[in-house]
């Protein structure tokens, strides 16, 4: 009598950083280093090979340079078929970071965004919170960033120079402001 077997899932062929760059339209990044003038600056690392190594970087939590450029030499063939992609030396990626206009990246976000919005309309978040708008008790936040305190136009501050924190109150009960 022969036994029945369950499917198994199956690894996935795409990596995670594949995926990714596949939500990416082809001919975007082309187009908008076409726009901020990216194109022509450089012969080897093309601005689609240093959207991939950025996205590396951030996938893998990368510590610095060296482990982002040794990381993709060592996977170059899955990261050639990223659309041709390539692994830059060390100098190339920190020159590229250094001289290469952000706004590429910041008009390549929108573009993505609206291009996932149009793919899946509910991609944008507007949907209903499923929590109530009004508290019935009184929360307290703390905001713990850190603050460039100026000694002339904030006098009340000069017992700490480096650092403050603001508590503000919100709820049905709290004053408006903050209390230092």
């Amino acid at each position: 009598m022969k036994k029945k077997t369950t499917a198994k899932p199956t690894a996935g062929k795409f990596s995670l950083l594949r995926q990714i760059c596949n939500f990416i339209p082809p001919h975007l990044v082309p187009k908008l280093a076409r726009e901020t003038g990216e194109e022509n600056q450089w012969r080897e690392f093309t601005p689609w090979s240093h959207v991939v190594c950025l996205l590396y970087a951030q996938l893998t939590h990368s510590l610095g340079l060296n482990d982002v450029c040794d990381a993709l030499r060592l996977h170059s063939g899955p990261l050639s078929a990223l659309r041709a992609a390539t692994a830059p030396p060390k100098n190339t990626l920190s020159h590229a970071n250094r001289t290469r206009d952000p706004q590429m990246a910041e008009q390549l976000f929108w573009a993505v965004l609206a291009h996932l919005q149009t793919l899946q309309p509910t991609f944008s978040g507007n949907r209903r919170p499923k929590f109530a708008f009004r508290f019935k008790r009184l929360i307290h936040v703390v905001d713990a960033t850190t603050i460039k305190l100026m000694d002339r136009s904030l006098d009340w501050a000069k017992h700490r120079r480096r650092k403050a924190t603001a508590i503000w109150e919100v709820g049905p009960t709290a004053s408006p402001g903050c209390s230092l």
